[in-house]
């Protein structure tokens, strides 16, 4: 019996797996130096699978702003002092 097409969910096999399984824990510890060929497959270290990292905040549209007009004015007032000289 076959799952009707409204049950499926498409982008099910999408999102990050948070297990591993034996082989690619052993491929992830050969490429770090950790496992080589001939060790035991038992009682090898676990494997992170995906490391989170923390996103700059944005910074708000009118901070942008402001930070533009200013280094603008910086920069003019610099090219006209260096005219006088």
């Amino acid at each position: 019996m076959s799952v009707h097409k409204s049950l499926f969910i498409g982008g099910a096999l999408k999102s990050v797996r948070s297990v591993w399984s034996r082989r690619e824990r052993l491929e992830r510890l050969m490429r770090d130096g950790k496992w080589e060929e001939g060790d035991s497959v038992y009682g090898i270290p676990k494997v992170r699978t995906q490391v989170k990292v923390a996103k700059k905040k944005k910074k708000a549209a009118d901070d942008v702003a402001l930070e533009g007009v200013e280094s603008a004015e910086a920069s003019t007032d610099e090219s006209a002092e260096s005219a006088e000289e």
